[in-house]
């Protein structure tokens, strides 16, 4: 629902040296990323903006939260760990 927050788990354990990166849209613009190797996390707006302030990623499971969700962030969202893709398909409703 909108509002709401959700989770998309990458459901691995991460090693020291990972790169996990985020996508909204399959090999669409780069939201997320971490790199463990050299202690970095970059979160992004979006090219729109769209997720100003709203998104968190977890360094120790390299999963993201979308909070305060909008139905405008409903889509598919694709999560790449060691070359691994796994795709998320994230409905948002309004209420």
């Amino acid at each position: 629902m909108e509002g709401d927050s959700v989770t998309l788990n990458s459901d691995t354990e991460l090693k020291d040296d990972d790169l996990i990166e985020w996508r909204f849209g399959t090999y669409g613009p780069l939201i997320a990323k971490i790199n463990r190797e050299l202690d970095e996390i970059f979160i992004s707006d979006g090219t729109d903006g769209r997720f100003r302030d709203r998104l968190k990623v977890d360094n120790q499971t390299g999963s993201l939260t979308i909070m305060n969700t909008r139905t405008t962030d409903s889509g598919l969202y694709e999560v790449t760990i060691r070359g691994s893709k796994t795709t998320f398909n994230v409905t948002v409703y309004g209420e």
